[in-house]
């Protein structure tokens, strides 16, 4: 980050090999879509060249990276809000059917039968289900193994609150997937 901040444009090739993986799974798991994960990736590091010169090279660069998609995570849900989009499963009022009787079915995969996967997307969506202010240290711990000194840094936070928040969104996911849990039992 030193090196992009003084003027090797080309440094930020290295930082994103480095760090786009890990980032792009991040966002995947905060956005519950692959294709808005993808275009945050690219404004995350379009935003970290922008702002190179403000870079703090004190501080721990993957942590300003996901402040950074955090904060982009952020405006993508207010804009989400804002524009709901229509459900497959809403009325159409012209036919009165839904709209996923109108899109033509496609096949399950092999792996959509899986045990693994259907408790993955179990998973997958009760996490998606939970607030932001939940959603978002509980994937930079479980997930980006960040502690939470660095989670409170990206989040703005203490520690403390961090592991509060921690604590609530694991409760509630204990709650919501208590059946899953019992079942594989």
């Amino acid at each position: 980050m030193a090196r992009l901040g003084a003027g090797h444009d080309a440094a930020l090739n290295e930082l994103m090999e480095r760090h786009a993986a890990k980032l792009f799974n991040y966002l995947v798991r905060s956005l519950q879509d692959e294709n808005d994960a993808a275009d945050l990736a690219q404004e995350t590091f379009i935003r970290v060249f922008q702002n190179r010169t403000n870079f703090d090279t004190r501080m721990k660069f993957s942590t300003w990276l996901y402040a950074i998609a955090t904060n982009l995570v952020k405006d993508r849900y207010r804009h989400r809000t804002r524009h709901p989009q229509v459900s497959l499963d809403a009325e159409n009022e012209a036919t009165g059917e839904s709209f996923r009787e109108s899109v033509p079915e496609q096949k399950p995969t092999p792996s959509e039968f899986l045990q693994g996967a259907e408790r993955a997307e179990v998973v997958r969506k009760a996490v998606g289900q939970l607030t932001e202010e939940l959603r978002a240290p509980l994937i930079l711990s479980e997930y980006e193994e960040l502690s939470h000194a660095e989670i409170g840094e990206i989040l703005e936070c203490s520690a403390k609150a961090v592991e509060t928040r921690l604590y609530r969104a694991r409760n509630q996911l204990r709650d919501k997937l208590a059946r899953l849990l019992d079942d594989s039992a």
